[in-house]
């Protein structure tokens, strides 16, 4: 221990944790450091940095609130913990990104574009006799800035001949409008144009032009009596039919449907072009004849930072306070190696790691000391060049006076640490203990650790033999973002990593491989997106494994004889659920001025289920308490019941023996999903070739989870399958048969293939910044 506590206590001193599967942790960190939370996916580090300290110090703040206001801020609850003393102010810097909106922007999420809009507004050059306009005016996200044809959004949707009905030669009976819904309700539109006196059976392309337009593009809703042909099985008796246009249809399904799957079929029959009142710019006229240094606000914001920086010259004693300002905002976000983003750039196509790093440039402008800053995995989706950058910004974090807590997997952040926390040693219940608190040296040590073995092993990566491809996947050429007419040839049968620098182009060029692709065959793309958004979707359910659990327990002696069918046991319909919470196992508590709380359901105790379906037992457990059980704990509950058997076994491969069956998905961090879906397309035996294409796959994992991947993936590419991965992981590049690297940099100095090759050869590319990395790599195991 360190000393007797004082009102200046050097350490955040955290007694008996117990969030999550932390076991009473008890730990002392000190105040005023780097201090680097890690160890092996689902070991607890996360419950320990954000769902302890960072949820206590955010509810203390909470409690200084008044409570009016307190019903105006999404509150967490107190976090299970005895004690914890020395904790002062903290700021959270998750990887979470809220509600994707095309409105919201680089420039919004880092306050630039209110500084840009000021600049404008106050020293912007004014056509002569125009009204000087206030900064709102500058923004296409307000009334009076936004250009009132798009609303501010710089693009129109809307419908073409040709976008409705593809196939012109076809008619009308035969499906000429590919855009009308199927079945029923499409048969019945056809019969109200058939009943309005239109020819359904001839080819579209010979109807008289005035006749196609009102068919697609009508907003008149006539009502007609339609004669249906009868059934020689059935009596269909005639009825009145509201007829609606295919644009309208279109556009009614796209707008307001909660099905994405039907918005997404509705958006395939919509062109997209840039607003022809705004050209795209998303302002007023007004806003667009105001200039700063020969440029709209539309041509600043396009431009990427590092441009940007450079052109915000101006005269006069305003525009030179407001452009330093602008400057001394934009130049961390261009230190954290994201100078390739321009203002304009929509949020929804940031990655998480891009994301956060935002944020945390924002907060270096902030000014605050004396914090407790709490990241998760800043380095995440960061390129080894980049890295070195982000120690440096969380080197100056530290010395404007803060603590900055870490939840990190890299090595190299491990090693900048001043202090270290591994928790473990496994993960689930294997794991939710402090191995080792103290400096990170010291972490040799401990025989438990996992984390150490990868730190300080200095032992040479082991040299796999590359495999010889059996065919090529051309792609090409490619001009989007930031490639300009980029040609790539990737190798069929072998294990591919494409590499470069944030922003160089690499889901770029990915993106273009379609299941079209000459080649290709079968396609799967595995992604880090939820399997799920609500606490009912959860692994059991995403996997196929609780329709056969439901079947085991219906085929039971006792079910049978009460009559219960699969449905019985589902907790997602009436019938076998507890009714008093709907099958959610809790109900949601309104406690007015403090956080509204969840609590066990009063009547099932959390178990989903009503006592007449808790009373059905398989092997002694009932379909709870199954649900209830760990991945590792069901494979041998379930170790005879091959199909369920063949689901968990994936599940043990990948990794995620932790993991509950019953675990809602929105439990579950990006890196869990990606290796859900991967092991749900691994249990899927007598495969044809299959391309999978994975997007950063070892994002949130622990090298030694990366190591279990990477044995799953190299393992498809054994059986006769492609594998290509985005990746900045070196240790996962070296093993590579084939790599492909973009850049030299990011956004308009990348774009461009610089190297290709096996790993070795493209170690030794002069041109490349992933080369003395992937030769480090080489070199050694770590």
């Amino acid at each position: 221990m360190h000393g007797p506590h004082t009102p200046h206590d050097p350490y955040v001193r955290v007694r008996g944790a117990r969030e999550h599967n932390l076991q009473g942790v008890d730990v002392d960190v000190p105040r005023d450091v780097l201090a680097v939370f890690t160890g092996v996916s689902g070991s607890g580090k996360s419950s320990l940095a954000f769902g302890t300290v960072y949820a206590e110090a955010q509810r203390r703040y909470f409690e200084s609130v008044a409570p009016y206001a307190r019903r105006l801020i999404h509150q967490v609850g107190a976090p299970k913990v005895g004690e914890i003393t020395g904790l002062p102010p903290a700021v959270s810097l998750e990887q979470r990104r809220s509600a994707p909106t095309s409105r919201s922007s680089v420039g919004t999420v880092t306050n630039l574009s209110n500084s840009l809009r000021m600049l404008f507004s106050r020293a912007g050059d004014y056509p002569p006799g125009a009204e000087r306009l206030d900064s709102d005016s500058f923004s296409p996200n307000t009334t009076v800035g936004a250009c009132p044809q798009c609303h501010g959004l710089g693009r129109v949707h809307r419908t073409t001949e040709q976008s409705l009905v593809p196939d012109p030669s076809l008619s009308i009976r035969e499906g000429a409008i590919a855009a009308w819904p199927g079945a029923w309700q499409g048969k019945n539109l056809r019969d109200i144009l058939d009943a309005l006196g239109y020819d359904v059976d001839r080819p579209w392309r010979e109807l008289p032009a005035e006749q196609r337009e009102w068919i697609l593009f009508t907003d008149e809703q006539p009502v007609v009596t339609v004669h249906p042909v009868r059934d020689a099985d059935r009596i269909q008796r005639p009825y009145q039919g509201t007829y609606m246009s295919a644009r309208r249809y279109v556009l009614k399904t796209f707008a307001d449907s909660r099905s994405q799957t039907l918005r997404a079929k509705a958006e395939r029959f919509l062109v997209s072009a840039p607003c022809p009142a705004c050209g795209g710019s998303r302002l007023r006229p007004e806003a667009m004849a105001v200039t700063f240094a020969g440029r709209t606000i539309a041509e600043l914001a396009a431009l990427p930072l590092t441009e940007l920086a450079a052109a915000l010259v101006g005269s006069g004693e305003t525009a030179r306070v407001l452009t330093e300002d602008l400057k001394s905002r934009i130049a961390p976000v261009v230190e954290l190696g994201l100078g390739y983003l321009s203002l304009d750039r929509a949020t929804p196509t940031l990655s998480a790691g891009e994301l956060q790093r935002l944020r945390l440039a924002t907060q270096l402008r902030s000014g605050l000391f004396g914090v407790v800053y709490v990241l998760d995995e800043p380095s995440a989706g960061l390129h080894p060049a980049d890295t070195e950058a982000l120690l440096t910004v969380l080197a100056r974090l530290k010395a404007a006076g803060n603590s900055v807590f870490v939840v990190e997997h890299h090595l190299d952040v491990m090693r900048g640490a001043d202090w270290l926390v591994d928790v473990g040693p496994g993960a689930g219940e294997h794991g939710g203990r402090v191995l080792h608190s103290g400096p990170v040296a010291e972490l040799a040590k401990v025989a438990e650790s996992a984390t150490a073995r990868y730190l300080f092993d200095p032992s040479p990566a082991v040299q796999r033999e590359v495999r010889t491809p059996h065919g090529r996947l051309r792609v090409g050429p490619v001009s989007r973002h930031n490639l300009r007419g980029v040609t790539a040839e990737f190798p069929l049968g072998v294990f591919t990593a494409v590499t470069g620098v944030s922003g160089s182009g690499k889901s770029t060029l990915v993106g273009e491989i379609t299941a079209e692709s000459a080649g290709v065959g079968r396609l799967v793309s595995v992604d880090q997106k939820p399997i799920g958004r609500t606490p009912r979707s959860n692994l059991a359910t995403y996997t196929g494994l609780f329709d056969v659990v439901r079947k085991v327990f219906a085929a039971t002696e006792e079910a049978r004889a009460r009559g219960y069918g699969v449905g019985r046991f589902s907790f997602n319909v009436a019938g076998g659920r507890c009714e008093t919470c709907q099958g959610e196992g809790f109900v949601s508590v309104e406690l007015l001025f403090l956080p509204s709380t969840y609590t066990p359901c009063p009547d099932c105790g959390g178990a989903r289920y009503n006592p007449a379906t808790l009373e059905v037992t398989y092997r002694g457990r009932n379909i709870a308490q199954v649900l209830d059980l760990t991945v590792e704990s069901a494979a041998d509950f379930f170790a005879d019941t091959p199909q369920v058997a063949r689901s968990l076994t994936t599940l043990l491969d990948v990794g995620l023996g932790y993991l509950r069956l019953g675990q809602p998905a929105t439990e579950l961090s990006g890196g869990e999903a990606q290796r859900i879906k991967l092991a749900n397309e691994l249990q899927r035996a007598g495969r044809a070739h299959t391309l999978y294409l994975l997007d950063e796959p070892t994002t949130g994992l622990h090298p030694a989870d990366v190591e279990v991947l990477m044995r799953q993936l190299h393992g498809l590419v054994d059986a006769g399958h492609t594998v290509i991965v985005v990746e900045h992981d070196m240790s996962v590049v070296a093993g590579a048969d084939w790599v492909i690297d973009l850049g030299p940099g990011g956004g308009d100095a990348g774009g461009r293939i610089v190297a290709t090759g096996a790993p070795g050869d493209v170690a030794e590319a002069r041109t490349s910044a992933t080369a003395p990395y992937l030769a480090r790599a080489l070199g050694s195991g770590v």
